[in-house]
C-alpha cells in the first residue's frame, strides 16, 4: 500500500482538501482520500510535503503510439489513406508502447489517453482509452473501441479529391459517404438482430458499437457548418457524438448547448495551418463552458506533444477559462466524455490509483511538471 500525506489535493469532484492524505491499495485503486489517514502497517508513506495532487491527465483526443517520434514515414501509422471509409481499423493494431513519447507525457502528468486514426478517411477506424505506462498495448487498455473516428471539412478533401482525383471532393460526398455506411451498418445491425444471418462484412461489423449507442462517432470537425453537420447526421441515425477540434465552436455556443455534446477543444497552440483553423483561439473553452457545453482540452498529440495538456488548459485560463473548469477539462469532463469516467479523471474510492504530485501548480506555473507520477498505485516516474 502507498499512503500520500501533506498533500494540497485536487478531488475534481469535490472542494480541494487543503492538507490530505491519499491512501492506495495494492489492487490499484483508491482505498481513501480524506484530512487524516494512518498509515497501515508496512504502507510506504510519501510526504507531498505541501505539494498540488491531482488525478493523472487525461487527453480525450490524440494519436499517441500511432503518429511515432522520431520515426518519419516508418512512424506513421495513423492513416490508411487507400480508400475513404475504413472502419476495420483498430488503433490497437499501431499503437506503439516503445514510443519516447509515453514516457514523456507521463513526466508532464498525463496517465490516460483515447488515441486512434487521423482525419485522411471519412471514417478512420476505432480509437482506444489507454494508460500511458506499460510494454504491451493489451494490457495499457482502459477500454476498446472507445469511439469511431470519422471526419469533415478539408482533409478528406485533400486527400481523395486532390490527391486521388476521387470521392469526396466536396462536403456533400463527406457526408453522403458517412450517411450511406450508417444506413449499410443499421440495416445489417436489423438483419442479424432478426436472425437473417447476413453476409459478415468487417466494415459493417465494425460499426455495430456505433448503431448499438456503445460508442460515439468521434467527429473530427473545425468550421461551424462542418461541425452542425456532424450533429445533423448523428441525430439522423440516431448515434453518440462527440465534437472533437470544435474550432469554430465558440461562434455557434449556444446551439451546441442545446445539443448537448460534449466538445473536445484543441489543438489550439501553433500556428493556423489551413483554412478551417482561422479562428482558433484559447478563448473557445471559455466562450464554450459560459454557454453551457462540456468542455475537455485535446492536445491531438503529436500535433502538440502530449506533456504539454496542463499547459493548454493554462492557457485557455490566461484566455478567460476559470482555473477549477480547467483542470476538470483536462482530468474528470474528458472522462467522463469519453466513457471512462468510472476508472479515471478523479480522486474518489474505489477508482484507479493514477496521482500526479507536481513540481508547482501548473495553471499558475510555467514550467511545472510532474514531481511523482503514479498509475495504478505504482510509482512510474519520480522527478
Amino acid at each position: 500500500m502507498l499512503l500520500i500525506k501533506n498533500a494540497y489535493i485536487k478531488t475534481m469532484v469535490s472542494d480541494d482538501i487543503e492538507n490530505g492524505c491519499i491512501l492506495l491499495d495494492d489492487a490499484g485503486k483508491i482505498a481513501a482520500v480524506g484530512v487524516d489517514i494512518a498509515a497501515p502497517e508496512g504502507c510506504t508513506v510519501i510526504d507531498a510535503e505541501g505539494r498540488l495532487v491531482t488525478p493523472g491527465c487525461v487527453d480525450a483526443h490524440c494519436h499517441i503510439g500511432l503518429d511515432n517520434e522520431a520515426m518519419g514515414w516508418e512512424g506513421m501509422d495513423y492513416n490508411e489513406i487507400v480508400e475513404p471509409l475504413t472502419p476495420q481499423m483498430r488503433a490497437i493494431d499501431s499503437i506503439n508502447p516503445m514510443d519516447e513519447a509515453f514516457a514523456n507525457a507521463i513526466a508532464g502528468g498525463v496517465t490516460a489517453a483515447v488515441t486512434g486514426p487521423g482525419s485522411a478517411n471519412v471514417v478512420g477506424g476505432s480509437f482506444a482509452a489507454i494508460k500511458l505506462v506499460g510494454k504491451r498495448i493489451d494490457n495499457m487498455i482502459i477500454k476498446h473501441p472507445a469511439a469511431m473516428k470519422c471526419a469533415f471539412g478539408e482533409n478528406p478533401k485533400r486527400c481523395y479529391g486532390q490527391g486521388m482525383k476521387k470521392s469526396p471532393m466536396t462536403r456533400m460526398a463527406t457526408a453522403s459517404l458517412l450517411r450511406e455506411l450508417l444506413f449499410k451498418a443499421r440495416r445489417y445491425m436489423e438483419d442479424k438482430d432478426a436472425g437473417k444471418d447476413p453476409a459478415f462484412d468487417m466494415k459493417l461489423e465494425a460499426m455495430l458499437p456505433v448503431m448499438r449507442g456503445e460508442i460515439p462517432l468521434k467527429a473530427h470537425a473545425h468550421r461551424a457548418d462542418d461541425i452542425l453537420t456532424s450533429i445533423r447526421i448523428a441525430k439522423e441515425f440516431g448515434v453518440k457524438l462527440t465534437l472533437d477540434h470544435c474550432t469554430d465552436g465558440a461562434l455557434i455556443a449556444e446551439e451546441l448547448a442545446a445539443e448537448g455534446y460534449p466538445a473536445f477543444v484543441g489543438p489550439t497552440f501553433g500556428n493556423k495551418s489551413k483554412i478551417e483553423l482561422k479562428n482558433k483561439s484559447f478563448t473557445t473553452p471559455a466562450v464554450l463552458h459560459a454557454a453551457g457545453v462540456a468542455v475537455s482540452i485535446i492536445t491531438d498529440a503529436p500535433v502538440i506533444p502530449l506533456q504539454n495538456l496542463p499547459l493548454c488548459a493554462a492557457l485557455a485560463v490566461d484566455a478567460g477559462l476559470d482555473t477549477e473548469t480547467a483542470w476538470r477539462a483536462i482530468t474528470i469532463t474528458p472522462a467522463i466524455s469519453t466513457g471512462i469516467g468510472e476508472r479515471v479523471g478523479s480522486l474518489e474510492v474505489g477508482k484507479d490509483a493514477d496521482v500526479v504530485i507536481w513540481t508547482a501548480d501548473p495553471m499558475t506555473t510555467v514550467g511545472a511538471k510532474a514531481y511523482t507520477t503514479i498509475v495504478d498505485g505504482k510509482i512510474v516516474y519520480q522527478a
